[in-house]
């Protein structure tokens, strides 16, 4: 047998998409989909989708109307703000403008990498993660929120919405890693906001995208 006969040469990508979602579909345990509403589903999927691993649906945790609460700040054109510059660069601004068009891959804040941020960092002897979120708070209020990488940028935000009432529409924590991670996620528990997290250690700005991604998908079908 020719190897390359157990390739399917002829789907194009959204095909390919199509088909990769109808398998999670079907592979689910219908307990564990049973989980989630049909919009946290679409994200749940996504997840699985990103990860080829369905060992994380049992980690996925939504608050209350966390993906209503996000699509209506995506519609009103509310700031984006991403702990690195992965999730600045995976974010689909295709998608992004049918909500709002004033979306543009300039208008995402990830500050972590500007000078006064390194300074502020250095100053304090803080995370540059920490010391973005803080020297923007004012532009939190409000915000879609988005943690894939630095857990002390999710722990920062908290502290803002306690300390100094910074509410962000949403927040997606997903950080990942072995120090401040659980940690940063449990911290979600002590403010009223919206959010998307993964449990535990697992996380990373993939998936930060993809849930955002997994939101939209519903209005953009």
């Amino acid at each position: 047998m020719n190897p390359f006969d157990s390739i399917v040469w002829d789907r194009d990508g959204g095909a390919i998409e199509s088909e990769s979602f109808r398998r999670i579909d079907a592979e689910a345990d219908p307990r564990m989909r049973g989980r989630f509403s049909d919009a946290e589903w679409r994200v749940a999927r996504r997840l699985v989708h990103t990860t080829a691993d369905f060992s994380i649906l049992p980690e996925l945790e939504f608050s209350g109307g966390a993906v209503e609460a996000g699509l209506a700040a995506l519609r009103r054109g509310a700031r984006i703000y991403s702990d690195s510059n992965m999730i600045k660069s995976g974010l689909s601004i295709l998608k992004l403008k049918r909500f709002f068009p004033g979306y543009e891959r300039e208008s995402i804040l990830c500050p972590v990498a500007d000078p006064e941020v390194r300074e502020y960092a250095a100053a304090r002897g803080i995370t540059r993660a920490l010391a973005a979120v803080e020297l923007h708070a004012p532009e939190l209020e409000g915000a879609v929120f988005l943690c894939g990488n630095a857990p002390l940028a999710l722990a920062g935000v908290v502290r803002l919405a306690v300390e100094r009432g910074v509410v962000p529409a949403l927040i997606v924590g997903m950080p990942v890693g072995f120090v401040n991670v659980v940690e940063s996620k449990k911290l979600l528990d002590l403010v009223d906001i919206p959010f998307v997290r993964i449990n535990g250690r697992r996380g990373g700005s993939p998936l930060a995208v993809a849930a955002l991604h997994g939101m939209m998908e519903g209005e953009l079908q």
